[in-house]
């Protein structure tokens, strides 16, 4: 095994003597160093669908596993299997392919302590609609994280659409982010991830790169890319070129990960806040969390047993698998993490949400899938409670790679799947999706019923990253002033099956992303709304986008597009914009009002 260099091994260790100061900061308090012979030396039991490898490893060994998987996960779009492979620092002779609920990481303090000399891919998919044959468009839920590719091939193929983030990784060569020959691809999201080549994002329809260091051009484009915070980033270009390029994210901080320490010991990394952010986060000082410090729960535990953990204060590992939950978990304690491998799902039972989160500082929700039930919830992830007011400047709630379902492995229903009433939330890569296809017998216009994706009561919510799609009323309402939103994807629904059916109180239609009359600030960058009603039925929707007309309340970088089938948009953003009617066409708005 390769000796991991002292100067990335940039993580802070403190005393509990410390801990009352680190809290002032915003960061969270941690317990003192373990002695030797402590539990947390000691390999953790992750449960059997979690593989950890080091060097010593047969690569045999280790690619037998990673076939087996693919070969299992490749097809298996809306099953419960859900796996992690792990890599501890060293140098690895792999070609891991990603199905379905697969998360492939590196457990470095630096994403170069784990190289991987071959492939973390993902491939496009057969689809006879497609010109070339194959797509990607289906491509979701699976991720890479925290390790360093140097691709055998040409290139590093990651094909995807949504809800397949790629996070601190290092690509030593060509990215290629589409199935190839221009086959259809509807991606995607890239974080804190540095790549030496150039990325060939070719067929991709949207993309969201954030944080990231780029070495070589970013190719091609279709609709609507959006650049925050990224070093080698394409210029300004919208919409020909359709680039958007922040020169910095305003505030932010990663996600949290899993990683080794160099005494062996298993940790969590909880990164820190930052702001006017561009480039890679890898060389900062890193606060961490003992692994002993979290409940590590498997799919057969209960509701009720997690939240008895929550509630003295542990923090929460969930392992892979489906959560089937009899009531919400309830997360009361500042500065608690909830972390999941591999995916998991959270899912509600009785009508209640599948998460509660109070109006306190410093939560960390990451890495976690969320099905609807078969009982209506009211909602399944709520952050703060109605009218917060506190503020959380210096330490904010946080969501990241939080993935919403209705229908699809089963006629799941809620009336709102996020609701964030906690002020300074950030937002980062959220895909709340009604299901437009899945199981037979659970996707249909009263069969998996969704209002509403996500709704920002809260006053300075910033989100990066936000993908809403099929709800049958608004997609996304912001009511809370000061919003930002960097980078926006919405299909409204396929499948209104009348225009009484989807008439909202302002006209034809429900707009996909409302900012509500009373809001005086709003500023968002890089949407793009897409319609294709596929009943036969001439649907029509009057707008895209709704908001008050005032100075505060801007946009930048807006498009609609007909994609298929009958009826459209008639507006892009109030009254700007042409329509997208009948046949294919889009309608930019570079700038309103």
């Amino acid at each position: 095994m390769r000796p991991l260099d002292p100067s990335r091994r940039r993580f802070l260790t403190l005393t509990a003597a410390s801990a009352v100061s680190l809290t002032g900061l915003g960061l969270p308090a941690l317990p003192a160093p373990a002695a030797p012979g402590h539990p947390e030396d000691a390999e953790p039991d992750l449960g059997p669908n979690v593989f950890v490898y080091d060097p010593t490893t047969p690569a045999e060994e280790i690619q037998s596993t990673l076939d087996r998987l693919f070969a299992a996960q490749e097809r298996n779009e809306m099953g419960a299997d859900r796996y992690a492979v792990l890599f501890k620092p060293g140098r690895y002779e792999v070609n891991a392919k990603l199905g379905y609920y697969t998360t492939v990481a590196g457990l470095g303090a630096h994403p170069d302590d784990v190289e991987i000399h071959g492939a973390v891919r993902v491939i496009g998919q057969p689809d006879p609609n497609s010109p070339a044959g194959i797509s990607a468009l289906t491509n979701f839920w699976r991720s890479v994280e925290n390790l360093a590719v140097t691709p055998t091939d040409w290139s590093n193929q990651w094909a995807v659409s949504q809800a397949s983030p790629m996070r601190r990784v290092h690509i030593k060569g060509i990215l290629w982010l589409e199935p190839g020959n221009g086959g259809y691809s509807s991606g995607g999201y890239i974080a804190d991830s540095k790549v030496d080549g150039i990325t060939i994002n070719g067929s991709q329809q949207q993309w969201l790169t954030r944080d990231s260091e780029l070495g070589g051009d970013w190719t091609n484009g279709v609709w609507n890319q959006v650049f925050s915070g990224v070093l080698g980033a394409p210029a300004q270009g919208f919409p020909n070129p359709p680039y958007t390029t922040l020169p910095a994210s305003p505030v932010i901080r990663e996600k949290p990960y899993l990683f080794v320490d160099g005494a062996g010991r298993w940790r969590v990394a909880v990164p820190g806040l930052r702001h006017d952010t561009a480039g890679t986060s890898w060389g900062a000082v890193v606060p961490s969390l003992p692994l002993s410090a979290f409940f590590v729960a498997r799919p057969t535990d209960s509701a009720q047993r997690i939240n008895q953990e929550l509630s003295r204060g542990r923090h929460l590992l969930l392992t892979p698998g489906v959560y089937h939950l009899e009531r919400a978990l309830r997360v009361k304690h500042p500065d608690t993490v909830v972390l999941g491998l591999g995916m998991p799902s959270l899912a509600p039972t009785t009508g209640d949400a599948a998460l509660r989160i109070e109006d306190v500082d410093g939560v960390r929700i990451a890495g976690v899938l969320v099905d609807a039930g078969p009982v209506e919830s009211e909602v399944l992830v709520e952050v703060g409670k109605r009218n917060s007011h506190r503020s959380h400047a210096t330490n904010p709630i946080s969501l990241q790679d939080v993935f919403f379902r209705i229908g699809g492995p089963s006629a799941g229903r809620a009336v709102t799947s996020l609701v964030v009433n906690s002020r300074h939330t950030l937002i980062d890569n959220i895909w709340a999706w009604r299901g437009d296809h899945g199981k037979p017998g659970t996707i249909g216009w009263t069969v998996n019923t969704a209002g509403t994706g996500v709704v920002v009561n809260g006053d300075d919510v910033t989100a990066y990253g936000l993908f809403v799609e099929h709800y049958q009323r608004w997609q996304t309402v912001w009511n809370g002033e000061r919003g930002r939103t960097v980078f926006y994807q919405s299909e409204l629904p396929y499948d209104p099956p009348s225009q009484a059916a989807w008439h909202s109180p302002t006209g034809r239609g429900w707009a996909s992303y409302q900012v509500a009359d009373h809001v005086r600030a709003h500023e968002a960058w890089g949407l793009g709304v897409y319609s294709y009603f596929n009943e036969g039925v001439d649907i029509r929707c009057d707008r895209a986008i709704e908001a008050p007309r005032r100075a505060g309340v801007r946009f930048h970088d807006a498009i609609t597009v007909f994609l298929d089938g009958s009826g459209g948009i008639e507006r892009t953003i109030n009254e700007a914009g042409t329509p997208v009617v009948g046949s294919y066409g889009t309608s930019p708005v570079i700038s309103y009002p």
